[in-house]
């Protein structure tokens, strides 16, 4: 089963992320919106084939990053989130809580082995 298909997402604690954001936009031209920027691009296995990588800065004092201590946390994509979920507990790996379905995807966490906090997402195409 191919695990990871990409990066979804890069998501980092700041002082300020508007200001953060606002100095992005200004000085390395990043197109921003209120969650961030997204940057479209197409799979090199598929051109047709339309995909997102998400940018956001969140709040110094942010709990989402929770139980990781790190100040950031990356998304991946991922192909059949069920599938992945249950192979990686039975691998024994921390799964901090269950599947999520939205409009754009479904969302799951997990801690690495240094107890980084992971998203998995299986975009909805």
């Amino acid at each position: 089963m191919k695990k990871v298909t990409g990066i979804g997402g890069i998501f980092f604690k700041c002082k300020d992320p508007k200001k953060v954001t606002e100095w992005y936009q200004k000085h390395l031209g990043l197109d921003t919106n209120s969650y961030g920027a997204t940057f479209d691009w197409f799979e090199g296995t598929d051109s047709t084939k339309k995909g997102q990588t998400q940018w956001t800065p969140f709040p110094e004092t942010t709990k989402y990053f929770e139980p990781s201590g790190k100040d950031f946390m990356i998304n991946y994509r991922v192909d059949n989130l069920e599938a992945l979920v249950e192979e990686l507990r039975n691998e024994g790996v921390t799964i901090v809580d269950t599947i999520e379905s939205y409009d754009y995807g479904k969302f799951v966490h997990i801690l690495d082995a240094e107890g980084n906090k992971i998203q998995l997402w299986e975009p909805k195409d």
